[in-house]
């Protein structure tokens, strides 16, 4: 049976290596195939669809924070459920024909990577003009046809491509990770990690108090809480939480079951493990070292 994930393409990006970790971790001795989206919402809902059996989506990085178009989509969508996390490094290179930094006048990259790498840029290419893409690896399509023109990707993307590299790292700090979800059609109920999201009936006093206190009073740690506009009306929020504990613990049972009473929407996402940097590291450097075979 061939294995199908979907991830944001076109092949070269980070989304795609950590797809590619997941699987040799998840599927050792079956057959995988990667299918390339041009969005992540598109990827998304692939699986939703039946098109592929799994998406792998970045969810957050460590400079710039939160992948809110995942978030967003997960929370319009009703069946995807998170299989594991991994914790990928990001190392940033800047790609282009240019023949020297200063002659180039336009940078694209996916609006994640320019944030990723904002200082760098002020410093080194201060007057540039910033393009964002869909995802990193579409931005390398635009390099041969002109060489006063950039783009921000990962040093895998410029071989994958057969294209220069002239600046390595330019990522504004060195320890940049990023943390993809691999989400699929059915729950995993065991793990070190839950996440969840829900809306309040009513922005008053106190609202937000009474679910977070749930957590507190079962002494159920929040490594994450973060606030997304319900795109209803100026004000109204939703919010995102990962709670440290699994869905078949007894207290997190109960906290989530107590927490339904005093929510509008509650939709969990599901438990999972993380694959953390240490363990990725060596996969991504192979993948890179491939290219060269």
């Amino acid at each position: 049976m061939t294995i199908s994930i979907a991830y944001l393409g076109p092949p070269g990006t980070y989304t795609e290596v950590a797809a590619m970790v997941w699987s040799a971790q998840a599927f050792e001795l079956e057959q995988v195939t990667l299918c390339p989206y041009a969005s992540i919402s598109q990827a998304l809902r692939a699986t939703v669809a039946g098109q592929t059996q799994y998406t792998v989506a970045p969810v957050e990085n460590s400079i710039e924070g939160s992948v809110t178009t995942t978030l967003d989509t997960l929370w319009q969508l009703e069946t995807l459920q998170i299989q594991q996390a991994i914790v990928l490094p990001i190392s940033h290179a800047l790609i282009s024909c240019a023949q020297s930094i200063e002659t180039i006048q336009t940078i694209y990259a996916h609006p994640q990577s320019l944030a990723q790498c904002q200082i760098w840029l002020e410093n080194h290419l201060p007057s540039v003009q910033l393009i964002p893409t869909n995802s990193n690896a579409e931005a390398l399509q635009h390099l041969e046809a002109n060489p006063k023109i950039g783009a921000i990707a990962s040093q895998r993307a410029a071989r994958l491509y057969n294209l220069p590299i002239l600046a390595h790292p330019i990522n504004d700090h060195p320890d940049n990770c990023t943390r993809f979800w691999a989400l699929g059609l059915h729950p995993v109920k065991e793990g070190s990690h839950t996440s969840l999201a829900f809306s309040l009936p009513a922005n008053v006093p106190g609202a937000l108090a009474k679910p977070l206190q749930i957590f507190a009073e079962r002494g159920l740690n929040l490594s994450k809480i973060e606030s997304r506009p319900t795109k209803k009306s100026l004000g109204d929020y939703l919010f995102f939480v990962d709670i440290e504990g699994s869905v078949d613990q007894p207290k997190t049972q109960a906290a989530i079951e107590e927490l339904q009473s005093y929510t509008e929407t509650l939709k969990i996402f599901g438990s999972y493990k993380i694959l953390p940097p240490a363990a990725t590291k060596t996969a991504t450097e192979n993948y890179s070292d491939s290219l060269h075979a």
